[in-house]
């Protein structure tokens, strides 16, 4: 049985998957303005843009490459060099669609992380971001994301062959080194945009054309990024829960 309370807290799995998160987020902090985390911070991008097209999609969107004048389209999907990036859609739920973009990007950090305390599920989610990568390919709209997506199916391929066929087996910690990464970059974007420079291009300052709120932007954006922080309490508390019947 689960152990829901964490009695006995903790035992060797569950202090390996606590150093190590606490491990990548230092990490993470201490290179954050280097070149060597590029490559993760523009996969951080693409699946905040990617949640973006999801959001679309489940508001009765459809995906496309050609400019449409009507109807629900993702248009294409565009991530640069700079970090930035931009999802074109046409209709869909407008206050569904804003938010999707941070709050996707969380999500799918605490998504990785759990996946990460288990080889199978590891397995499951490594697949899963080589295929979501494969079809973005197709809807991408500049080589810098074209580059992203062939290169990081390449690096997935290659860690799983590692994984399977010698002892370096390290697709768990890259796994839950992107999960903590979107979690990271999702807050820290969000404290970037909206709190110490307010950008008026934001998800959060369009959000808060739609939806007013008596601090406009900034005040979105501080209710997302308490529910970032949420998401990786929670993909901390359930990762301990399932270590726990190791």
């Amino acid at each position: 049985m689960a152990n829901w309370e964490l009695r006995n807290c903790c035992n060797h799995d569950q202090l390996v998957f606590l150093i190590t998160l606490a491990f990548c987020v230092v990490v993470i902090l201490a290179l954050w303005r280097t070149v060597v985390l590029l490559p993760f911070k523009l996969v951080t991008v693409f699946l905040h843009e990617a949640s973006h097209a999801v959001a679309c999609k489940l508001t009765c969107g459809h995906v496309s490459n050609s400019y449409m004048q009507k109807g629900n389209k993702v248009e294409g999907m565009q991530i640069h060099a700079d970090e930035g990036g931009m999802t074109q859609t046409r209709g869909g739920v407008y206050w569904f669609i804003l938010p999707a973009g941070y709050l996707g990007s969380s999500f799918w950090g605490m998504v990785l992380i759990l996946a990460s305390t288990n080889l199978l599920a590891a397995r499951i989610a490594a697949g899963c971001l080589a295929a979501a990568l494969i079809i973005v390919l197709f809807v991408a709209k500049n080589w810098t994301l074209r580059g992203l997506c062939i290169g990081f199916i390449i690096i997935l391929a290659i860690v799983w062959v590692l994984q399977e066929t010698t002892k370096v087996r390290i697709l768990r910690y890259i796994i839950m080194f992107i999960g903590v990464m979107n979690s990271v970059f999702s807050i820290y974007d969000i404290y970037g945009d909206l709190i110490s420079r307010q950008v008026h291009t934001s998800d959060a300052e369009k959000f808060a054309e739609v939806c007013p709120c008596p601090c406009n932007g900034v005040g979105w954006g501080v209710i997302w990024g308490l529910v970032s922080l949420v998401f990786l309490g929670v993909a901390t508390y359930f990762g301990l829960v399932i270590l726990s019947q190791s």
